[in-house]
């Protein structure tokens, strides 16, 4: 027998066995008498229908309003998924067990191709520690001391679109294209508060950084071939070193991973080498060596791991803010009756502070603008969903019972060691038993008498950006410029 038929025969042996091993976990799990969307393929699964979804919402919805805010899914190969919205199950998972629902290796691979092994790929101890090391950094008080950069950068972007862009079109209206101006912005923003340097991206149309980070998630994991969907379905069972050589598959995705992951070590060291010759920098990176620097030796960053942070933290706080703020102006511009009630926000502090600089006093008192913040973020979550499986066996109660296929109603779900779970940020955003019956509609009031019985500690739906948006888009709208 030659190799390529024993490698043949090894790959028909793997798979026969999974799906065996799924077909008798499938039967005899609790999963299967939760209700849930049909499945079109066994491949793909109906959690094929939710990738390859014309916009973000559409099917999870809608399965929410038939189902409840817990469901039944499956996935590749028929394997079955549980679909958590429930405020009470989402706070369970992503808090009150610790960390006994953990990320999926397939998730987990899939981050440390793209970013390295920093914050976001790290889990377990390795994620307590690093979350440890990285937390002076972000304290509330480290990051107010940023708000003369947001408010000196909101005051060049408006000056720029005073000056440069704004174009009238036939109808008399100003028109501008917000979206490229907000990424350079907030990437200019990060550059500062992050490492403490000007990448000017507002005044140079392309930089190799920038020319890095554009459209990397499209690129790379937005519309996955169907291929690949079921090959990272069995990452899971195949030893880490064979699986690390998945980076150097010859396809467009993992070659946009090997690009940009290089570039960024190589940035990041140069980032870090200017940050320590600074040496008493106040910004993210400098406040992070010096806490990696006074920590036990044991519970320190590598090397690596600092280099990967960076990584990290571009990515996570770049094209995400910049969406965000984004679809904050859309829904202003929908609304101009919270535009008028901004304004009057605005007036009031201009007329006390005149030129002044902004402070964090005077940001905790636009409770409006701040209300319309949350709910621009409330609806239109950039971080919608979240991947994780349980740890071990775990049971897990639900605010709102749910009715089984036979008809029962239950109130917690057991779900055993490996199940798969996905987190429905977008549609717990949304649900009518914790926002009201206007919850899919526009109600910034919603955030100024909040009922606290209602909400989770999730905070502000779960994608921890708010400080950086409230901050900039408060510098935005009351620059003086």
């Amino acid at each position: 027998m030659n190799t390529q038929t024993s490698i043949l025969f090894a790959f028909i042996a793997v798979l026969s066995a999974l799906l065996v091993r799924l077909y008798i976990r499938r039967r005899s799990s609790f999963l299967r008498k939760l209700r849930g969307p049909e499945s079109h393929t066994f491949l793909l699964g109906s959690h094929g229908d939710f990738i390859y979804q014309n916009e973000v919402g559409d099917c999870e919805h809608k399965w929410m309003r038939q189902y409840g805010s817990v469901w039944r899914s499956s996935g590749s190969f028929g394997q079955d998924r549980l679909v958590v919205a429930d405020p009470k199950a989402l706070q369970y998972i992503l808090h009150t067990s610790g960390y006994n629902f953990v990320k999926r290796p397939e998730s987990v691979k899939l981050v440390e191709l793209m970013l390295g092994k920093g914050i976001g790929w790290a889990h377990g101890e390795t994620h307590q520690r690093q979350r440890k090391v990285m937390s002076p950094a972000f304290f509330a008080p480290q990051l107010r001391t940023f708000l003369s950069l947001f408010q000196n950068t909101a005051s060049k972007l408006v000056q720029i679109w005073k000056e440069e862009l704004i174009t009238t079109g036939p109808s008399g209206q100003s028109i501008v294209n917000v979206t490229p101006w907000l990424s350079r912005t907030t990437l200019d923003v990060i550059g500062e508060v992050g490492f403490g340097f000007q990448f000017d991206s507002l005044y140079n149309v392309k930089t190799p950084l920038r020319d890095q980070m554009e459209n990397l998630f499209v690129d790379s994991v937005l519309y996955p071939a169907r291929w690949d969907i079921l090959f990272k379905s069995i990452w899971r069972y195949i030893p880490e070193p064979l699986l690390d050589l998945v980076r150097y598959l010859p396809t467009r995705p993992y070659k946009r991973f090997r690009r940009f992951l290089k570039f960024m070590r190589k940035f990041s060291e140069d980032m870090i080498k200017k940050s320590m010759i600074k040496g008493d920098g106040k910004d993210i990176m400098s406040v992070l060596l010096r806490a990696n620097a006074s920590e036990d030796p044991k519970s320190r960053l590598t090397g690596n791991e600092v280099v990967d942070q960076i990584a990290t933290l571009l990515f996570a706080g770049h094209d995400t803010t910049a969406n965000s703020l984004t679809w904050y102006l859309w829904e202003i511009a929908k609304h101009p009756e919270s535009q008028e009630r901004i304004r009057a926000e605005i007036a009031a502090i201009r007329a006390k502070k005149g030129r002044e600089e902004i402070s964090a006093s005077d940001l905790d008192g636009m409770k409006f603008t701040q209300a319309t913040l949350k709910e621009a973020m409330r609806l239109h979550p950039i971080v919608y969903w979240l991947s994780r499986e349980a740890g071990r066996d775990e049971i897990i109660p639900l605010a709102f019972p749910i009715t089984t296929e036979s008809g029962e109603q239950v109130s917690s779900i057991p779900v055993r060691k490996g199940t798969p779970i996905d987190i429905a940020i977008g549609v717990y955003n949304r649900l009518p038993g914790v926002w009201g019956l206007d919850a899919d509609d526009w109600n910034p009031e919603r955030f100024l008498n909040v009922d606290k019985s209602k909400q989770t500690s999730l905070g502000v739906f779960a994608n921890h950006r708010l400080n950086f948006c409230e901050c900039f888009c408060c510098f935005f709208f009351t620059s003086p410029s």
